[in-house]
């Protein structure tokens, strides 16, 4: 999608520090972090939202990332959240997912 910042971010049309990259998924940090990690997850295929994704094997490889990310962030054993907004209450209309932490159970975002 020409508009979509996200594909532009893919695309490497605007900027962004990859913490990953393949092939199919890009993973970048939140321009407006809640927590020290934020990270967005995203598709380089521009998928509007959550049930717009049609093959299973994207949700596959998107939560191996997840996991990895986790991991690769020192995240395991100090708590996370990751998060999906869809039905328009995404900000940017291209499907993604925020990891975010560290995290207690009794933390608030906002």
């Amino acid at each position: 999608m020409d508009d979509c910042i996200f594909c532009k971010i893919a695309k490497k049309e605007l900027p962004a520090k990859f913490v990953y990259e393949d092939g199919d998924i890009v993973v970048f940090p939140d321009i407006n972090p809640v927590r020290p990690v934020h990270l967005l997850i995203i598709p380089k295929e521009h998928v509007a939202e959550l049930t717009a994704v049609k093959n299973p094997e994207l949700f596959q490889k998107l939560f191996s990332v997840v996991q990895k990310m986790v991991g690769e962030q020192g995240l395991q054993d100090k708590g996370y959240r990751v998060s999906i907004n869809g039905g328009g209450a995404q900000v940017v209309d291209h499907f993604h997912i925020h990891l975010i932490g560290p995290m207690t159970k009794t933390a608030v975002m906002g």
